[in-house]
């Protein structure tokens, strides 16, 4: 199962340990991979249960990949006139911040409040609330698509036994479908792969408020 973080408080709430299980399960079966994102001490926050935004306490496990982000790509404006991103009033409507760490802790209490869903509201959706309003890029557009996608493409290993680590239960589990069940094991596991994609990009790009 992949844990990856972005890298430049933990808050008390009620925390939902039944669906905490079950999506530990999931996500250590199934490598859709965790993500966090650091603040300027090099803390990690991540978006970790219903009402739950975890400091340094990185679920399911140490990272496995990183990608350093470089903040002199985005916007701290003062005020409107002050912005450099492409989209000023719209990074103003999603919330800006003067510093790194102010936009993060603004993404943070905005989580306090949702309740942890995979298909609709998850750590995704959390590193994406904060790139918006860093304007990453000079992009307030960010979502659980293009985090992940940038994860994919530009993340880097920390090492060689993560990539073991992220991939050997989800390949141990399906040798042992293909063992038991044939190749519809594996036609059902792509199948499934599709469905999930689709979702997102239905959810994200032809609805509007579905996915945080």
């Amino acid at each position: 199962m992949l844990t990856e973080v972005f890298s430049s408080m933990e808050a008390e709430a009620d925390f939902d340990v039944e669906d905490s299980r079950s999506n530990n399960e999931l996500q250590e079966l199934w490598p859709v991979g965790h993500v966090g994102i650091c603040q300027e001490d090099g803390s990690v926050l991540d978006f970790a249960g219903s009402n739950l935004v975890s400091m340094d306490n990185f679920a399911y496990g140490s990272v496995s990949r990183y990608l350093q982000l470089d903040r002199n790509k985005c916007c701290f404006p003062a005020n409107l006139a002050a912005h450099v991103c492409e989209w000023p009033y719209k990074h103003t409507e999603v919330g800006t911040a003067t510093s790194w760490d102010g936009a993060l802790q603004l993404g943070t209490r905005h989580f306090q409040h949702k309740y942890y869903n995979l298909f609709t509201c998850n750590c995704y959706s959390f590193v994406a609330n904060c790139l918006n309003r860093l304007a990453h890029g000079g992009s307030a557009e960010w979502n659980v698509l293009n985090v992940a996608a940038l994860v994919w493409l530009h993340g880097e290993w920390v090492d060689k036994m993560s990539i073991v680590r992220s991939f050997a239960p989800f390949v141990t589990v399906t040798c042992i479908g293909i063992f038991m069940a044939g190749w519809s094991f594996l036609i059902g596991i792509l199948a499934f792969c599709l469905l999930l994609i689709g979702w997102f990009v239905f959810a994200v790009y032809c609805t509007k408020g579905l996915v945080c």
